[in-house]
């Protein structure tokens, strides 16, 4: 079945983090320093939360709080302009905002990008830092970590990841037991991946599996589960290999199905009443939909 992509909102700076809430799709506009609502219903498109402090990924808890990876970081040339964020944050209804975690052992993030919510309520997200300008890094490593609710409504928060250079989107599956990572890193020496890794019971991580070498090409950015549990991916782009695409991977990392996309996506999320249209965000500021025979995992 052919999927087709279909503009339904933007152009925006540059889109990002859809997460399907009672409803309606959010999204992040990255140098808009906000999140967007669409509502298919309508058709219409409007600002859901300004002050994100650029947010890039934007995920759910069990309750239906949403969460975003404040990465802060806006490129201009090929420096980083610093400023407020660096921090998971928890966007309450009230419109205020609770602070998940800012700091590893005393040093700001690098540049949060993607998060997940288990069902313990722990808050799994990447921290790269993409670009050639690292003045503002205070943290030398790039890694995946997890913040652990404490009893107190505080969280404990732990490095996950110490063979990671790139990590970007990420998936807990439901039963806790595997961490999928997007290990994405652009130098012509270093990985782009599909890792799969084995959670511990007491929350650590075992040795990662490679489930998929993306070679020389562009790797994963966001990927979202399908109601059978495959990994649907937003990799690729126009200047080599394959080129923009939406992948299907089998848990055990098998090419299921691919579906070219016109541009670069950027993350992917399962939307509408029935969780089968696949909406995806996209480096030239739109958001897509497709019709398709998934359903997402819900």
């Amino acid at each position: 079945m052919e999927w087709k992509f279909e503009q339904v909102a933007g152009p925006f700076g540059f889109t990002e983090g859809p997460v399907w809430v009672d409803d309606v799709l959010l999204f992040t506009d990255m140098p808009g320093d906000r999140a967007m609502r669409y509502d298919p219903e309508t058709g219409v498109c409007d600002e859901w939360r300004t002050g994100t402090n650029r947010a890039n990924g934007l995920t759910t808890d069990a309750q239906g709080r949403v969460y975003g990876a404040e990465g802060t970081f806006n490129p201009v040339g090929d420096k980083y302009v610093d400023g407020p964020g660096r921090r998971i944050a928890r966007y309450e209804s009230d419109g205020s905002t609770t602070v998940i975690s800012d700091n590893f052992e005393g040093n700001r993030f690098n540049s949060p990008n993607d998060l997940v919510v288990d069902a313990k309520g722990r808050v799994w997200f990447t921290d790269p830092r993409y670009g050639d300008d690292k003045s503002c890094m205070d943290i030398g490593h790039e890694s995946v970590y997890r913040a652990d609710p404490q009893d107190d409504g505080t969280y404990t928060t732990v490095r996950v990841t110490f063979d990671t250079t790139k990590p970007n989107g990420l998936i807990v599956t439901p039963d806790m037991k595997t961490l999928y990572v997007a290990q994405s890193d652009y130098l012509p020496e270093t990985p782009r991946e599909l890792r799969a890794y084995p959670i511990e019971e007491d929350g650590s991580l075992g040795a990662c599996e490679v489930l998929h070498d993306f070679g020389a090409h562009r790797g994963i950015d966001g990927m979202r589960l399908d109601a059978d549990l495959n990994i649907v991916a937003s990799a690729g782009w126009p200047d080599s290999g394959p080129g923009p695409m939406i992948y299907v991977f089998a848990p055990d990392g098998r090419v299921l199905e691919t579906h070219p996309f016109p541009i670069n996506p950027t993350n992917c999320e399962f939307g509408d009443e029935d969780l089968q249209s696949l909406y995806v965000t996209a480096i030239d500021g739109y958001l897509y939909r497709a019709r398709t025979h998934l359903k997402g995992l819900g």
